[in-house]
């Protein structure tokens, strides 16, 4: 069976769940579970801490895994990135009281806190800088109040909690994560699992395009089809059947969700009636 791990709880732990869900795999009932196998998919699914993921696919014991592109450069395991997956998004900062930087250059000699060391070693590392590194757990607004460091590095979304405490980003974003799919470094391509980690990776990516794309369905003039594949060329191209009425065709093609409502506006512009939209569920590129 293809062994995979999955986020056990936190931000990753849902999104994660559902995406499997609507995949096509079995999924746990109750969160006290730890280990459950799909035996009509031929996989088993390990629910571990989302920090200790990459170790585990690392070391050869678990096929491949889902976890947080922070997370997985964070453990400097030996796994790398195969699938992004949209969800979970984060962006990593420095943050300090005003007037203590304004960019990477002026951390050297500098305390740093983060509970992210690894990324932030490994930033100040590729940037030519000599900064202390301190690891905290979490919390680390109050490492500058208290004394422990001048800077900080940590995730920023809003920014509210920063101001909260007195503090300002600045510089260049450490880093953008997300959730990732993962496999160890060096993986044998010609194993026995192969082909089940691609369907696998199919089968997520289908979802990432379903959630992304609705199928619109509309009739225009013949005259007219033209402008309307223009504004509609779908993947490769559209579907377009005559009509009973002459001069009438149906056309039908993926658009993205977020751009729908206004080339249906444009559709509309040009003669083209009955459009409709509808939600994808599963989808094979």
């Amino acid at each position: 069976m293809l062994r995979i791990a999955v986020p056990n709880k936190g931000s990753l732990s849902g999104p994660a769940a559902e995406m499997l869900h609507e995949a096509g795999y079995q999924q746990r009932r109750e969160s006290k579970e730890l280990r459950i196998v799909d035996p009509v998919n031929e996989v088993e699914f390990f629910y571990l801490r989302p920090r200790d993921i990459a170790i585990y696919v690392s070391s050869g014991r678990l096929d491949i895994g889902i976890t947080g592109r922070d997370l997985l450069i964070d453990s400097g395991a030996k796994a790398e990135e195969i699938l992004p997956l949209g969800f979970a998004r984060s962006t990593f900062r420095f943050a300090a009281k005003p007037g203590t930087a304004e960019s990477v250059e002026d951390l050297k000699g500098k305390t740093v806190a983060t509970s992210y060391e690894g990324i932030v070693e490994g930033h100040l590392a590729d940037s030519g800088i000599d900064a202390s590194v301190v690891h905290l757990d979490g919390a680390v607004e109050t490492a500058i109040e208290l004394g422990v460091a001048e800077v900080i590095a940590d995730v920023v979304e809003t920014g509210t909690s920063l101001r909260n405490a007195g503090l300002e980003v600045f510089g260049e974003p450490i880093m953008k994560s997300e959730a990732v799919v993962i496999r160890r470094v060096d993986a044998d391509t010609s194993a026995e699992n192969e082909p089940k980690v691609q369907q696998f990776l199919r089968r997520l990516q289908g979802v990432l395009v379903a959630r992304t794309y609705v199928m619109m369905d509309y009739d225009c003039r013949v005259e007219q089809l033209e402008k309307a594949v223009a504004l509609t060329p779908g993947l490769e191209s559209p579907t377009v059947s005559p009509l009973h009425n002459e001069g009438w065709v149906a056309v039908r093609a993926m658009v993205p969700a977020k751009e729908a409502q206004r080339i249906m506006d444009d559709l509309y512009d040009i003669g083209a009636r009955a459009i409709l939209t509808t939600s994808i569920h599963a989808c094979r590129l």
